[in-house]
Order: C-alpha cells, then sequence, then structure tokens
C-alpha cells in the first residue's frame, strides 16, 4: 500500500539537540519565571517531573494537559490554576532562550515542505507534554512550516504520550490513516518505534541502538525510500 502520512519526531529529529543542555535551560529559565510565585527552584523542577510522569501514563480518560495540573495542584495546592498564565507567557517568551543551545539541519524543512507539496499527510508526532505554543516554538527553530502539518500533538489535544501505543492509534485516529499507509521517522527506539506496534514505520534513530530491522539514514534517505515503495 502506498505511503500516504509522514510522522515526524521533533527533537533530535527535526530540531538537532543535546537534550541535556537543552532541559537545563529550559527548566532553569522556567524555575526563574516561576520564582516570584513562591516556587523554589529544586522543589519545582521536581514537581514539575512528577506532575509529567503521570502524564507519560495518561490512560486517556483525560487530556495529558488536565493531567497535567491535577497531579501538579496535588503537590502546590488549587492556587497552581491561577498560575496558569505565567506558564503559558514563559513558553511564548524565555522559553525560546532555548533555542541557542539547539542545532539546525535545513534538510529537515526541505524534506517536510517536499513531502507536503507531494500531497502527503503530515503529522508533527513530538512527544505530547508541553503546550502546543512549545510545539509550534521548536518548530521555528527547526526552521519548519507549522503550517505544513495537519496535526501537531501538544498536551492540550492528546490523551496519550510516547512510548504507549495509543499515542500512535490516535494520531491514526485523528488523520483517518491505516498503519500500514503510514512512516515514523524518529530518533529514540524507545519512544519512537512503539509505533511499529500499530503497523506503522519507524525510519531513523540515531541513538546507537540495534535498529538493523528498520531502514534508517538521513533525510535524503527518508525521501528514497519513500519513492522506491510508490
Amino acid at each position: 500500500m502506498a505511503i500516504k502520512a509522514v510522522l515526524f519526531d521533533l527533537d533530535g529529529t527535526l530540531l538537532p539537540m543535546n537534550l541535556e543542555e537543552y532541559l537545563n535551560v529550559y527548566l532553569s529559565n522556567l524555575a526563574k519565571k516561576v520564582e516570584p510565585l513562591g516556587y523554589g527552584k529544586k522543589e519545582f523542577i521536581a514537581s514539575l517531573w512528577a506532575a509529567t510522569e503521570y502524564m507519560v501514563k495518561n490512560d486517556g480518560s483525560r487530556t495529558n494537559e488536565e493531567v497535567f495540573w491535577k497531579e501538579f495542584s496535588k503537590i502546590h495546592g488549587e492556587t497552581v490554576y491561577g498560575h496558569i498564565p505565567v506558564f503559558n507567557s514563559y513558553y511564548t517568551n524565555e522559553y525560546n532562550l532555548a533555542k541557542e543551545v539547539c542545532g539546525f539541519d535545513p534538510m529537515a524543512a526541505k524534506t517536510v515542505e517536499y513531502l507536503n507539496n507531494r500531497g502527503m499527510t503530515l503529522v508533527c508526532a513530538t512527544n505530547p507534554l508541553l503546550p502546543y505554543v512549545a510545539m509550534q516554538s521548536r518548530l521555528s527553530w527547526a526552521g519548519v512550516d507549522e503550517n505544513c502539518f495537519s496535526l501537531i500533538t501538544a498536551y492540550e489535544n492528546s490523551r496519550f504520550s510516547k512510548p504507549f501505543p495509543g499515542y500512535y492509534l490516535e494520531i491514526l485516529s485523528k488523520i483517518g490513516k491505516k498503519p500500514e499507509e503510514c512512516i515514523m521517522v524518529g530518533n529514540d527506539v524507545s519512544e519512537d518505534m512503539p509505533a511499529k506496534k500499530t503497523g506503522t514505520n519507524c525510519l531513523i534513530n540515531k541513538n546507537g541502538e540495534d535498529i538493523s530491522a528498520y531502514p534508517n539514514g538521513g533525510f535524503s534517505d527518508l525521501i528514497d525510500h519513500i519513492e522506491s515503495i510508490e
């Protein structure tokens, strides 16, 4: 069956990055942003990770956004809901400072544009643990046009997360495609290869683990692969 949809991971795929450096800048600046609200840096970051862990284990009954704020409020109290505008302001503004520790691959934008022009349904299948505006920001850092995507997963519009197959099944339901019509392009074996459990292929992995059973390479290889099976 012809490929009709391509799912792209973002971090480490469309947007080259050292995850440790990115997280350090991201979390440090966020902690600084909310410090006037009474959050201590160490405790705040720990509670952020704790609430995020609940999102990762979301059973699909609520959006990831709802899960995050419910669990975060259990730690810091109901007043956190009044702090949401401050968090949103961070992702719109200071969050963009993290761009400085990320790389850039011009082939990412060219590949997305090429596939979009060919009529492919494209999905930015990044782990939906942050707000939509954060995903838009990272796509802009990568130089990729967000308008090329039929769907960008974020914590507002997702009820599952990687590495669970439910995340991929939710995407397939939203874009109206069969698993065999899709390709998953990602760099993380543990997060992106579970797509195979829904029948979707994972083409790119650069983390050094054995992926000999999967086609892999760079963006030009991806285009060649798609064209070879059409």
